[in-house]
Order: C-alpha cells, then structure tokens, then sequence
C-alpha cells in the first residue's frame, strides 16, 4: 500500500505520542479513565469523560457581524439575550432569542446611548448583563467626552422581566483601590458568594492592564475587602503588541472555578490565557489559583481565523453542552489601529472537556457550521480523529480539533455526505485501499467517491450513526487495532465497531 500522499505539512501532532493505536496502551488508557471517574464519583464531583458526554450541537458563525465583546447570557426565561460593544463605541445593544442561532437575526434593541458631554461620554466598551437579586444589570466600560481614554467601570439596572422593556438607571462608577483606567467587569458566583472580576491598570506596574478579583458588596455595584490581582502579564504570547490582560470570564465544572482572559494587542496577538482554583479554596489568595503557561485558544491561519478573545461563556438549547462565546477576524492584516476596524464578528462553539475535567476550547472552527466529533460506540472514551493523514479512534485526544470534523453535503452527491477536517479545511475523510485516511480534495470524480458516506443510523445503537461508502455499498467506516477500515460488517462486535455518537 502506498503510503500517504503529502501535499502539505501533516496536521499538527499531539503534545505526547498518542498515536500508536496499540490495543494495549488503549486498553491502560481506558481502564485509568475508568479508575478517575470512579475516584471522581466517590468524592462527590461532577467528571468528565463518558459521563460528561452531550449530544452533538451545531451552529453557523459568525453569529453577528461587526460585534465585539460579546456577553451572551441565557435566563430563566427560556430567552438567549446577547449585548456586544458597536463599533461607533457610543450605545449599548440587546438582542433576544429563543435559541442561540436565533440571536443572530433577532431585533437589536439600543437600551442606553452614551452622555452628551462628560463622564460615560465616549468609548462605550464590553457591555455584560447580568440578572441579580431579581433585576437585571448591565456592567461596561466608558470614557469622557473631554478625555475618552479616562475609562472607567459603570452600572445600569432595570427591575423590568424583559430587559428590552422598562426603564434602565444608570448606577454609577464601580469604584476600586486606584482612579486609574478599567474596564471588563463580569461577576459570578461560588459557594454562595458573589465575586466581580476586571481589569485595570495598577499604579507602579508597567502593564496597560491586569485581571482583579473581589468580593461584591452591599449591591451589584460595589466592592468590598480584599482586592486581588490574579494576572500581571508576563509570558511573551500576553505582551504582543501591548502588555495586556483583561475580558475576565469565569466557568465552573468538576469542582474547580476556570477564568479566562484576553491578553496582548487587539489584533492577531489577541488570544486567551487561562487562570485554574479549587472551587473550596480561598479565591482572594492568588496562591489559590494555577496560571496556563501557553495560550489557551489562539489565531489560526488554516481555519483563518485570527485574534479570538473576550470571550463569555453560555449554555446550549438543552444544557448539556457549555458554549464558547468570542469575537475575532477572518483577515490578519489590519490597517491602523485594531480598535478603528469594525470587522470583530461574535462567534459561538461547543466547548469540550478533557479527562482530567479541565475545559479544551480546540481552536476558532472555520466560518460555517460548526464540526462534531464521533465518539465510537464500543470504545466509548475514544474519538475519530487523524494523526499524519491516518484516520483511527483513540481517547484522550487533548488535540481537540483533530477529533472534530464537518458533516457537509457529499461531494459525490447523491444524498451522500462528506467529513470535513475541522484543523485541515478543504481535507475530507476518504478511503484508499479500504484504510481511512484524511487527505486534500484533488477534484476527481475518484476522491469525490472515495469521500462520500450515505449516513445511516447506527448498526448497534439506532441513535448513532454509521457510514456506509457512497461507491461500494454493504461496506461500513470502522475501527480495528485502532485503526480505521471501510470493511463489511456481519458479527455484533463489528457492528459496534462500525457505529458512532456525534457529540
């Protein structure tokens, strides 16, 4: 058999060698993932892994274009309500849906218009909502009319059910320990006390801003205690352009409380870094909280995707999958300031979870619908994935975008679909010589078929899926020593092996 063509660079490779498929390293990975779920369970926390397993959610971005900062929060209400900041830097805007896909061509309502002169005058920046204590409130940031770059945190309210009714009451300036520029307030949550987390510029630290936390006050416009600074930029990726950390956003799952961060220059360099606390620690002592020594989601050229950061978090349709919510660009070069181009688009992705509980968010999905993953039926912690072109199922793929593929119209036609490599666009899962491989479209009417599957319902589970070739029907895409074959399926070891979940 010949071996792979290699037309470009392979796909990026894991951190660690994942990629024998050897039966017995599968065997050891899946019985020490059973060992922490188990110890997981014991102890009374939510895991990850098969348990944490949801049904596949697709969506179709840029979700709105020309909105930056997005802050999409999902109520109790059954409604989506998603606020950006505008490019004219001067309003704040509401949107409401019933589904996440519906936001993007809901009405925009402009609930509240910068001042005339003064304070709140310019610069109306990552406006959030919030619904507490029964009222709803809106943090951004906001310069003056005679100084736009003064910028400072503010409060609105409404005590009204429906955000885009009633009236909203500005609340004032969130004062902190220094007058100095601010901006990104977001609150949340843990144990029953309410922490707001921001960005600021300290006196005596030479960075243009780092992350704060403290404990919420009285109300939802002052703080009270202790004030924390959790992130001072000092990696090269967190200093690109300017020495940056800000848009703080906080998920919490598997025990522990995850805060995400926006760092270096609003351009390319934009990306996320990530801060980790046990959720029982003490979260105003900066020892309580681990900080990721690369970025955690970042610019990508094959995707052309470029600058992804100050995201939010939200949930699915039917709450079982998180959400990542972000702005970037689908063009690097920028001419100017980034801050004077319009063009930050709000994007959504389902957000997954590693083993080890902790949250991958791959990387920023090309524009369209968003990929899956195929989660094998009888090796249930293993996932399709390639690794130089091979396709085959493996766990533990910490290289997440690897595992996930767009299910797109066959190129074939013929009701048939195609699996579009999510990391490689323009690459298709195919077979050659009956072994499974993730190869370049070349335009043939051979790799067309050889990329085509009619989708049925799964042979050993009717809520999966099995893929039977377009152009030699009665053979199914399955897993053997790890590796995937288009072969015939007859005993019901092979069906499993031939049936797959979309999560």
């Amino acid at each position: 058999m010949p071996p792979p063509r290699r037309t470009r660079p392979a796909p990026r490779r894991p951190a660690r060698p994942d990629h024998t498929g050897h039966p017995a390293r599968r065997w050891l990975r899946a019985t020490l993932a059973a060992v922490l779920v188990t110890l997981a369970v014991s102890a009374g926390l939510p895991v990850a892994g098969p348990a944490h397993a949801a049904p596949a959610v697709t969506y179709t971005n840029p979700l709105a274009n020309q909105r930056a900062d997005p802050h999409i929060v999902r109520h109790t209400d059954g409604y989506y309500y998603l606020t950006a900041t505008v490019p004219q830097y001067d309003r704040i805007v509401l949107r409401r849906a019933s589904t996440l896909q519906g936001l993007a061509t809901a009405p925009e309502t402009t609930i509240w218009y910068r001042h005339a002169s003064g304070e709140m005058g310019a610069h109306i920046w990552a406006p959030e909502i919030h619904f507490i204590n029964n009222r709803w409130y809106v943090y951004f940031a906001a310069g003056r009319t005679d100084d736009v770059w003064r910028i400072r945190m503010y409060v609105l309210e409404n005590a009204s059910a429906n955000p885009l009714t009633g009236s909203w009451t500005e609340r004032g300036r969130i004062t902190t320990p220094w007058d100095t520029f601010s901006l990104d307030a977001s609150t949340f949550v843990v144990n029953g006390v309410r922490y707001l987390t921001w960005a600021q510029q300290e006196p005596g630290i030479s960075t243009n801003s780092n992350v704060y936390l403290a404990r919420m006050g009285a109300n939802p416009w002052q703080i009270t205690g202790t004030v924390t600074r959790l992130v001072v930029p000092t990696y090269d990726w967190e200093t690109r352009g300017f020495r940056v950390a800000e848009g703080p956003a906080v998920i919490q799952r598997n025990g522990r409380v995850f805060l995400t961060y926006s760092a270096s220059a609003t351009d390319a360099n934009y990306c996320l870094g990530m801060l980790t606390a046990s959720a029982t620690a003490n979260l105003l002592d900066p020892a309580a909280w681990s900080k990721s020594p690369t970025p955690v989601f970042a610019s990508n050229a094959a995707t052309g995707q470029y600058g992804p950061g100050h995201n939010s978090f939200t949930v699915s349709e039917d709450g079982q999958s998180d959400i990542l919510v972000y702005h970037d660009r689908n063009y690097r070069d920028i001419v100017g300031d980034p801050l004077d181009d319009p063009n930050r688009r709000t994007r959504i992705q389902k957000l997954y979870w590693n083993a080890d509980g902790t949250p991958n968010l791959g990387i920023p999905v090309p524009d369209g619908v968003t990929p899956v993953r195929l989660r094998s039926h009888d090796l249930s912690t293993s996932y399709l994935r390639h690794y130089d072109y091979r396709a085959r199922v493996e766990p533990n793929v910490t290289n997440l975008a690897d595992s996930q593929f767009r299910i797109v119209t066959g190129l074939a036609g013929a009701g048939s679909v195609s699996l579009e490599s999510t990391n490689n666009p323009g690459y298709y899962l195919r077979h050659r010589g009956f072994a499974l491989y993730v190869e370049r479209d070349d335009g043939t009417a051979l790799f067309d078929a050889d990329a085509s599957f009619q989708r049925r319902a799964g042979l050993a589970d009717a809520s999966g899926l099995s893929l039977e070739s377009q152009n030699f029907p009665g053979r199914y895409v399955r897993h053997r020593d790890g590796l995937l074959h288009l072969e015939a399926v007859n005993s019901t070891a092979e069906r499993a092996s031939a049936t797959f979940h979309l999560e």
